[in-house]
Formats: C-alpha cells, sequence, structure tokens
C-alpha cells in the first residue's frame, strides 16, 4: 500500500495550502513546481489576483507563478480533492496582548469539513507549544467525526520565511518537520525535502517543534531589546550606539544586533504567545516580558526625543511639522502589520506637531484604515524635523542637500534610527538611537 508521500509524489492526489499570505503563496508554488496543488484562500479578490499572477502581498513577482500546478480557490468544495492539508494562516495577538487564535481555529474548522480518513493535516502558523493538540486538534475531530491518529495524522513544520529577504528564501532555509507519530513524521519531512534544498530538520515531538519556533523569534526580541536599552544609555552619555557597535563588533563573538522599532507580525508578536502558555502553566516570564516592555516602547522614545531636540532648537512643538519616512512594519516590504511607526506618529501627535508619513512601499488606503494617517505622495520643504524610520532601499542613497531641501531652515533636525547616514550627515543637528 502506497504511502501519502509516494501518492503525491505519483500525483495521485493533491496536496493544500490554507492561506495565502506572504508564508503560504510561497508554499504553495513551490509544491506546485512538484505536485498538484490547491491553493485555498477565504478572500475571494485575493484568489482572483493570484489567478491572474498578482502576489497580493507584493512579495513574488509575475514569474513565480509560471510551470505551477496550481488551482487557486475559495470555495470549500473545491478541498475535497486533497489529501494532505498545510495550514498557514496568521496568528495574531489582540489589543490586549493575548494570542488570537481565531484564523487558526477557523482554518481547522475548514479543513475538518474536508477531512477523510487518510488525510495529512500539517500547520506552519506560528504558536506556543502545545496549541497544535490541544486547540485545533480537538476542531478537526469534531467537525470531521474522525478520530486523531486512528483516522488522520498531523504534524508541525514552523514557517521560516523571512518577508522582502530574496537570499532566504523557502528552498535555502532548513525546515524543521515534525508529525504525531514515526510515520507521519517521515512522510512529513519527505514531503517537504521534495522542496526545501537545504534539508530538513526531523524534530521529536509536535510541541518541539513549535517551540523552536517560537523561541527564534523571541532570542532576536530579547537581544534588540537589550540593544534598544543600551541605546537608551549611551544617548545620555553623549555617545553614538552605532560607533560602539562597531567597536565591539570586532571581537569574533559578539552579537551584532542593531536598535529600532520592533513590529511585525513575528519578532513583535511571538514572545506574547509564550508569555501567554507560561503565564498558563504559573509560570511569570521576566526576561521576555521585560524585553517586550523596552521595544513596544522604543516608538514613543524616539517620538519624543525628536519633540526635545525642536524645543532644544527653540522650536515650538504646536507650531512644528515632522516628516516620518516608512510605515512599514521594516524595509523594503509593502507590509503594515503590526508596525511600530504609529508609535511615533502618536507620540508626535500628542505634542500637537502636524506630521507626515511617507513610504514608496505602503498602501496609503491600507494605512488609514488600520492607523488612521494618510501616506503623502511627497514630501514638502518646511519641516522642523525629519525622522528616517524605515530604512528602504530607496532612501539609502539620500545626501545631506537632499534632506536640506526638506528642512525648513538650518535648525532641521535629522533623526535616523537605523544609522544609514551617520557618516553623511556633517551639518545638520543629527541623531540616531
Amino acid at each position: 500500500m502506497k504511502t501519502i508521500y509516494e501518492k503525491l509524489v505519483d500525483k495521485e492526489t493533491k496536496l493544500a495550502v490554507i492561506g495565502l499570505g506572504y508564508v503560504g503563496l510561497p508554499i504553495a508554488l513551490e509544491f506546485a513546481r512538484k505536485l498538484p496543488v490547491i491553493g485555498f484562500d477565504i478572500n475571494a479578490k485575493r484568489v482572483e489576483m493570484m489567478q491572474n499572477h498578482v502576489d497580493p502581498s507584493d512579495e513574488l513577482e509575475p514569474e513565480a507563478f509560471e510551470n505551477c500546478d496550481i488551482q487557486f480557490t475559495h470555495k470549500l468544495e473545491d478541498l475535497k480533492e486533497a489529501t494532505f492539508f498545510i495550514v498557514a494562516v496568521p496568528t495574531p495577538i489582540d489589543s490586549n496582548r493575548t494570542p488570537d487564535l481565531t484564523p487558526l481555529l477557523s482554518a481547522s474548522s475548514t479543513v475538518g469539513q474536508v477531512l477523510k480518513k487518510g488525510d495529512y493535516v500539517v500547520f506552519e502558523s506560528t504558536v506556543y507549544p502545545g496549541c497544535t493538540e490541544e486547540d485545533c486538534i480537538p476542531v478537526l475531530e469534531a467537525e470531521s467525526g474522525l478520530k486523531y491518529i486512528e483516522d488522520f495524522k498531523v504534524g508541525y513544520s514552523p514557517e521560516r520565511i523571512n518577508p522582502g529577504d530574496k537570499v532566504n528564501t523557502l528552498a535555502s532555509i532548513v525546515k524543521v518537520s515534525s508529525g504525531c507519530d514515526p510515520e507521519s513524521a517521515e512522510n512529513i519531512a519527505k514531503t517537504y525535502e521534495l522542496v526545501v534544498s537545504a534539508g530538513v530538520h526531523r524534530a521529536p515531538s509536535i510541541k518541539v517543534a513549535e517551540a523552536a519556533k517560537i523561541i527564534e523569534n523571541t532570542q532576536r526580541d530579547v537581544n534588540i531589546a537589550l540593544i534598544n536599552e543600551l541605546s537608551i544609555i549611551f544617548n545620555r552619555l553623549g555617545i553614538n550606539t552605532y560607533d560602539v557597535l562597531d567597536a565591539a563588533g570586532t571581537k569574533w563573538n559578539f552579537l551584532n544586533f542593531r536598535p529600532g522599532l520592533v513590529g511585525g507580525h513575528c519578532i513583535g508578536v511571538d514572545p506574547y504567545y509564550l508569555t501567554h502558555k507560561a503565564k498558563q502553566l504559573g509560570y511569570h516570564a521576566k526576561i521576555i516580558n521585560s524585553g517586550r516592555y523596552v521595544n513596544d516602547s522604543m516608538g514613543f522614545y524616539v517620538g519624543k526625543q525628536t519633540v526635545k531636540k525642536m524645543i532644544g532648537h527653540g522650536k515650538n512643538p504646536m507650531e512644528s511639522k515632522v516628516l516620518v519616512m516608512g510605515a512599514t512594519f521594516k524595509e523594503d516590504v509593502s507590509d503594515i502589520r503590526n508596525s511600530k511607526v504609529v508609535d511615533v506618529v502618536k507620540e508626535l501627535e500628542s505634542f500637537a506637531c502636524t506630521v507626515d508619513v511617507i513610504d514608496p512601499h505602503a498602501d496609503s488606503v491600507e494605512v488609514y484604515e488600520e492607523y488612521g494617517f494618510e501616506i503623502k505622495d511627497a514630501p514638502t520643504n518646511d519641516y522642523d524635523a525629519i525622522i528616517v524610520v524605515v530604512n528602504h532601499k530607496e532612501y539609502s542613497s539620500l545626501s545631506e542637500d537632499d534632506f536640506k531641501k526638506m528642512l525648513a531652515d538650518d535648525k532641521g533636525i535629522i533623526v535616523d534610527l537605523k544609522g544609514i547616514y551617520k557618516d553623511k550627515i556633517k551639518d545638520t543637528d543629527y541623531w540616531s538611537l
């Protein structure tokens, strides 16, 4: 009797990807070069865009859709042809910074409605250890009427896609995979090996795979928080953080993290999933929570420091105009989810400053709906301060003269969060984290 992996390879069955965002779509297209694939998303408008070879996340070029055996759909009925399901939906937090499993449980319900005996379900969404077995599998059982392990198999293989990164892609990053028993673990690993040339690490259990993913971003978050806190201290000492990091980085084992705003749907969110689970287990995560506090405060810190510098130049914040360059959560992407730029804008507005925001990648309508401010088509020439928040490639070639043309007078301030103009700005008041 053939394994599910053999049936997939022989194209006797189909693989389905549930959720076609920045994670799901690349996976679906990679598999579609090897196997028949069904790409499912609940958003009909997004599905239509992908049918026309347009990535709604603006990550992939039209060529990425070529030579792919894939059917894009938003219809539940179409999923019945698949036997191997990959769930790649967002796992956000709510306004109280508590895990919001609504998209994940909804996707589990969708799969459960079409689940058959012998089917496999693999979750890629970032969750706390235990979530797959404790939260998702009961939904699959309830919707399908089938029994876990006995009738269907489940695995977990965390996504490792880095938005905007054209070098470290799905195929070139080692994949972690796991299954609910030895048979499923091997079938799942071999299936991913079809598209991941870097290889697959077989985790011993689903919980281990979940934990491995959640600590990747938690570790980065804590390390960035340390550097952000150091930048606050160095600012009071009157020394440039990037000068310090360049000097310290000459040691072979120094970890080269940089200060900045920590937002997005990974580093700024995942630690809360882990602290939530820790709290359920009766443990208060001290270091992780402290790191989150520091990083969540940085936008307000930047706004306040900018206002203090303007006051130092004799400018009245209520009569001042500030340009914020960048609105996405990181450089060279269009994704604005959980962008901490909004914290900078809010802090400036709390001092009654007039704030303009520009960004070559962000969609103005989307930004307005999410955060309540618009993206300007172009900057003016009357700013009292300019804050470069996101180091998009379009900003990297700007000179001091370019900034001077946008400033109202010679008392203007340039705030450079990522230190990309550290050696370019000579005559203008300059500050960076």
